[in-house]
Order: C-alpha cells, then structure tokens, then sequence
C-alpha cells in the first residue's frame, strides 16, 4: 500500500523520475510495516498462450525472450475439400481440411528476428527457420519504414491497414490446421530483440529520456517489461542491485555491487539531546534481525530449458526459516541463476550490520548510495539514508559486501529435466510410383497403381500426391498421410537366375533412406503367405534373411525371384536400382484419374520440398498383363510333323493346387503361338487352347527359328514363353 501512496506522489511531485523512486522507497516501507511474503517479485508466468482479448498490454522485450503475443487481425477459418476414389467399385472418399491467416502482435518496440515458434509445445518452426506445417510466415520487426501487409491490405483495404511502425508483429498466411484441431493453436515466440549485452540504460532509457543508467546486467539475456517502470526496477533489483537517485532532472542509477573508491568520513559529531543516538561516541552500532524468511530461492525462465521455469537455489547452509522465493522474469542460464541467488542471500547477511552515523560537514558527494569507510571499522559502508537535521547530518549506513566474497564458487548446476520437443528439420520427399500385380481380389479390371512415398528423417509430414497424364496438368490423388515407406537404393545388381528355385548363393545389398528403418527375416511359412515382398527395378523378389551390415545398410539373402509374374526383369538388374519394400506402407492411388497413358507419372508436394518430386510408374501394364505361359514342351510326330504344347498361368491364381487347372480370369481362352521374332514373327497361329500340331514344313522352319507362345487377355496379351530348340 506504501508503494501505491509513496508511487503516485512521487509521481505528482517529479514525474516518471519522482514515482520511481517513489515506488522503491515505497517498497521499502511495506517490508517494515506489512513483512516480506514469501514469494517476490512478479509473478513468473507459465508461458501464457496466445490471446486477442482487447487492452492487453503489449509488453517491450529485451535481449531474447519467449513470449505469446496478442492476436491482432484474424480472418475465418477457409476449408477445403478433396474427393478420392469414386470409380468403378470403389467409394469416394471427401477429405477435408482448414487454414487460417492472423496476425500475432509480440513486442512494442523493435526487435532482430524471430527464432524458434512453439505451436502447443510442439516445435512449429525450427532453428533453422523451417515451418513444420504447411504455410507461409511474414516477420514484421517493428521498424519505423515497415509497409502495410499485402494480405491485410488486400482483405482490409490500403486506406483501413496500419504499417504497425514500433510494433513487432508476425502474419501467417494458410497455415494448415490439421495438425491442431482445425483451430488456432496456442503459439509462443522465440523472440530476438537485441544482440548486445543488456544494460539498465537502455530498459530506463526508453521510458526516461533523461537518464544515466549504464549499469550493465550482467547474466541476464532477456527481460520483458509491459507495466510501469517502477515495476521493471524492482523485479530487476535482486538480480542486479543498482542505487537510484535523482540529480536535477536526471535519474541516476548506480551499479550497486560496484565499490569504487569508498569516502573517508570524519569522526562522528557528538549530540546532548536525550533522545539522540549514540550519546557521548556519535554513532550507533546495530545488528539486525535475520529474517523469518530469508531469500534463498530464485525462479526465472531457464534458457537451457527452452525457457520454461527453472529453480535454483543458493549453496549455502540450512537457516532457520521459511526460505523466500524471489522471483525474475528474466531469461538466465542455471549457473547465472545459481550466482544471483547466493550474491542475493550473502548480500542480504552482511547487510544486517548497520551503523547510525552524524557528521556536520555538508559533502556534496554524500548521498544514498555511496561508499563509505569510518574511522576506527573494518569493511566499507553503503549510506542507506541520508537525513539533514538541526544537529548535522545523520546517515544511516549499512554493511557492504566485500568484492572478494561477490564470486561465487564453481560449483556445478543442472537446470534441471525437460521434455522438449526434437527440432526435425522437415526433410524432402521420395517417391517411387509403381503398379502391382493383380491380388486375386475383386474384378481385376483396374490398374493397381500405389505410391511408395517416403523420406530420410521422421520429421516428415507426409505429401500431396498429384497424377501427371503427360499434358503437364496435375490432378489430386490426395495426401500421402505420414507413414513411410521402406525405400532405398540397391549397392549391387542382382544376375540373371531362375525364379523357380531358392537362391542361396546370391546377396542383394541395399541402402535404405532412413537410419531408423528396419528389416526382418521370414520363415519359409511366412515366405510362402507372401512376406518380404520388394520391388527392385523392374523385378519383385522375396527375401528370406537381412542382415544389418551399418547405418541404413543391409544385405538381404534368400532370395526368391521374379515373383508375380515378374521374371522378366531378372535379367536386366543394375546397381543403384529402386528398392520398395512391398508391405502395406506404399498409398494406393485412384487408377481413373491417374489414367491409362503409358507415360503417366506421378508427383508428390511436401512441405521440405524445393519443388514437385517426380515418379515414372514402374511395371506400368502389369495387372492387367497376362502370365507367360509355362512348361513348353514339342513333340515329334509321325511324318516329320510337331506338337507345341504348354501350360497356362492366370493373374491372381498365385497358389498352384495339384489337380486343378488355375482359374482363366480372363474373358475367353486364346493364344498366340509363331516363330521368329516375337514382335514380328515369321508365321503365327491363334488357338485357345494350350497345343498346336503343324506339318512338316512349318516345324521345320520354325525349329530353324525358334517358337514361342503368348497368351492373349481381356485388356493385354503376356510376354512370350520360348520352346526349347
């Protein structure tokens, strides 16, 4: 209550200069009368999220802090809608999503740059300055030749949009929402205002224009102030004791731990009166009280701990007591925080030695604040009071810390356990588009086109997949979600060999794109239901056994080739191939509005990406692409002629049961059997079903030649099978 009085007084009487030292003398007054709480000091607050509440104070921010701001513009919330699928037997499925545009209000003066953004806890933007969502973020630093926002002009109008010149503030545009409940998330700012050393001159200089401040703040790396400047001074004072006094129209403040060179007093003037101190000597001597509750303990915001509040206390032995709280919203490193608080407690007991003193010589250079030596004591002494009475001068002096003891000892300190969010930068995307071969499952009439999109850290957030028909028009496939799915690049290429065997002998070794994937053996059992499917190049193979050679490199074994139908890109493998592995992280995508162009590719948009990431569709045709038929066998006849025979396979039957023929899953039975080249054979017949017999003449010239067999599908006819010479 004395600080309010003393405060406005000072105010009325001096100005700002008065109600400042108004407030501190006030202050001093509510600890004599009221007592000293057990937590002083401002309140810190816990990071308080971001409003827009009118007439909240916009605080001023020094060195660097981490701050909420105030949402000062603000449009709806736009939604948008995609619809996947749709197409034959397959449901359409309408995603919807939401942005917003605002602007955040964080300082009213000038700052550098903005660092980190947390978005409710979480990191939104990175050290590096990356955005973890997809949007765009305009930094306004509060200069005073700052321009008018574009995007709030152009909703607002030019003549109704402030520049916001002395105001730092931020604009994002279309930030997704998706990440945050489609809403506005609570937002905290990494804010640098200043990157030189912070010093009182400049919190007092601001507010004060006639001021010599220059005491130095030494530990403290950031300090907010939104309330009167008698409220800055006091929060600051434990942290870094200063002596304010007023000279003319000056406000003079003095760093309170620096001694200088200490006044020689003279001896003390001896006063008669009864109810005068010290008697015949002149002076008092007194020891005060130590306190009920004695500041050990300081809070303040923990730089280590990406500014949440930290504690520390004063390495000094157990008093009695409740141990006081004092309390700085300042931002400091543990062992800064650790210092202050043992110079504050150190401070505070040598302090407690107070002397009364009267002299009658009128020095001008005596005033509160200054250093001082006695005749006859040890130490020096800081005049706490200076009071002009009848019978001289009496000052009341009290005992100065020794510069030797303001060092603290090294002692080690932990700021102390935090769970703070990895700053994972947002990495590029990898796609690679490929077709399967048809399951067995439903019609089998549609292309089976997936996705296999990925990355090389977890940070990812997944993509936009796009389908390029060859015209250069983009149609939406929809987003990719976040999962990623295991690809890398081959270190070998893999021979030509038979897919009908177990190859024990052959290794493939791969590079994956990410240290954290991982690959498993397989049974024989979980081989056989299909497990350790992957595309490499143009062939599906299975693998039995990986073995992790290093970081992100594995060698598979075991292999099994050309599965699905694939043999024939066995025969063509190459080092530095796509490797896919085929479980169920690739996306499947709509096959109407990819489309049937055999030069169709694929394009994926993330938020790390320079630029679109392109995919050719690997094994394009193949699910709808017939078997090559199998076991072909010729046999002489009599009289010179030959009988063509072989056995047909059918897309989707990949279990062969004894004693049944596989299903036909096309629309009718036909084959197309001939010699010489396959693509423009000499002589062709069309039969359906799996034999031939010809003449004499034509099996002569098609052994000269060679024969081959195709079947012919609904939508696609199969590579051809050769015949044994």
């Amino acid at each position: 209550m004395a600080t309010l009085v003393l405060g406005a007084v000072g105010t009325l009487v001096g100005g700002p200069i008065g109600g400042a030292l108004g407030a501190l003398v006030g202050r001093q007054v509510d600890g004599l009368i009221i007592g000293t709480p057990d937590r002083e000091g401002p309140r810190l607050k816990e990071l308080n999220a971001t409003t827009s509440s009118y007439g909240t104070p916009i605080p001023r921010h020094f060195g660097r802090m981490r701050v909420s701001g105030s949402i000062i513009w603000s449009t709806e919330l736009v939604e948008r809608s995609e619809t996947e699928g749709g197409g034959k037997n397959r449901p359409s499925v309408t995603t919807y999503s939401y942005t917003a545009s605002f602007a955040v209000a964080l300082s009213s003066r000038p700052i550098g740059r903005i660092g980190r953004i947390w978005a409710d806890g979480n990191l939104l933007r990175g050290e590096a300055g990356d955005l973890k969502a997809p949007g765009t973020l305009r930094v306004y630093t509060g200069e005073g030749d700052q321009m008018p926002d574009p995007l709030i002009a152009s909703i607002e109008g030019q003549d109704r949009c402030p520049a916001y010149r002395g105001l730092a503030y931020v604009v994002f545009e279309d930030l997704e929402l998706g990440d945050f409940f489609n809403r506005i998330p609570a937002l905290t700012f990494e804010v640098f205002a200043d990157d030189d050393p912070l010093s009182l001159d400049k919190l007092v200089g601001e507010v004060v224009p006639r001021t010599d401040a220059a005491v130095p703040l030494g530990g403290v790396a950031g300090f907010s102030c939104e309330g009167p400047l008698s409220g800055t001074l006091a929060a600051l004072e434990p942290a870094c004791p200063f002596n304010a006094s007023a000279t003319g129209d000056t406000l003079q403040l003095r760093d309170g731990s620096v001694q200088g060179v200490a006044i020689i007093l003279p001896e003390p003037a001896i006063a008669v009166g009864d109810d005068d101190f010290g008697g015949a000597s002149g002076f008092l001597r007194k020891r005060a009280e130590e306190p009920a509750t004695p500041p050990e303990i300081l809070r303040y915001y923990d730089v280590d701990r990406d500014y949440l509040p930290g504690v520390q206390r004063a390495p000094i032995v157990q008093r009695s007591g409740q141990p006081r709280t004092v309390e700085i919203p300042a931002v400091l490193t543990s062992a800064n925080a650790r210092d202050i608080a043992l110079r504050m407690s150190r401070r505070l007991d040598w302090s407690r030695s107070r002397i009364s003193w009267r002299t009658t010589d009128l020095d001008p250079s005596l005033s509160p604040g200054s250093i001082v030596r006695l005749p006859g004591e040890k130490g020096t002494w800081r005049i706490a009071e200076w009071e002009w009475r009848e019978k001289g001068v009496e000052l009341q002096l009290t005992r100065v810390l020794p510069a030797s003891a303001e060092a603290a000892p090294p002692v080690p300190t932990d700021p102390g356990r935090a769970n703070l969010p990895d700053d994972l930068t947002v990495p590029e995307t990898r796609l690679s588009a490929f077709e399967m071969p048809w399951d067995g499952t439903g019609a089998g009439s549609t292309p089976a086109v997936f996705a296999a999109v990925s990355s090389s850290e977890a940070g990812w957030k997944g993509a936009a997949l796009y389908a390029d028909r060859g015209d250069g028009e983009l149609h939406s496939l929809g987003s990719s979600g976040r999962r990623r799915a295991i690809v890398g690049t081959t270190e070998n290429a893999l021979p030509a060999l038979s897919p009908l065997i177990l190859d024990r002998s052959t290794s493939l070794v791969v590079t994956l794109a990410s240290a954290d994937f991982v690959l498993s053996d397989a049974a024989p059992r979980q081989l056989a239901a299909g497990a350790n499917l992957a595309l490499v190049g143009k062939e599906i193979i299975q693998f039995a056994t990986a073995t992790a050679l290093g970081v992100s490199r594995w060698k598979l074994s075991g292999l099994l080739r050309g599965r699905g139908g694939t043999e024939a890109g066995a025969i063509s493998h190459l080092a530095g191939e796509t490797f896919v592995l085929l479980d169920e992280k690739p996306v499947s995508v709509d096959p109407a509005i990819v489309g049937a162009q055999p030069y169709a590719t694929l394009v994926a948009i993330g938020p790390g990406d320079a630029g679109p990431v392109t995919s050719a569709i690997a094994l394009r045709g193949v699910t709808l692409k017939p078997l090559r038929p199998v076991h072909p066998r010729a046999e002489p006849l009599a009289g010179g002629g030959l009988r063509l025979t072989w056995a047909r396979r059918a897309r989707g039957a990949w279990e062969w049961t004894d004693g049944v023929d596989v299903p036909l899953a096309e629309t009718r039975e036909s084959y197309i059997v001939g010699y010489g080249e396959p693509s423009a054979p000499a002589a062709a017949w069309t039969v359906d079903v799996p034999r031939l017999e010809l003449d004499p003449q034509s099996a002569a010239e098609g052994l000269a030649q060679g024969f081959f067999v195709k079947q012919v599908g609904t939508y696609a006819q199969s590579g051809p099978t050769l015949f044994p010479a």
